[in-house]
């Protein structure tokens, strides 16, 4: 725990765990990152509109 005492935000937690903005893991790291909330807002939205994920599938044809 003593690599976390001099982090004082968010961007620092992140960089000291996944690197500076630029590299190859951070991309991965704000890809993933990115992906987990457009699924998170879909899951909103289909619950929202109460479809479930069959019948979302079926809505957009991913499934026959």
């Amino acid at each position: 725990m003593d690599k976390y005492k001099d982090v004082t935000n968010f961007e620092e937690l992140i960089a000291l765990g996944h690197g500076e903005i630029g590299t190859k893991s951070r991309n991965e790291y704000e890809e993933n990152a990115q992906m987990f909330i457009v699924s998170e807002m879909l899951k909103q939205a289909r619950k929202e509109a109460n479809f479930t994920q069959e019948q979302l599938a079926q809505k957009v044809g991913t499934k026959s």
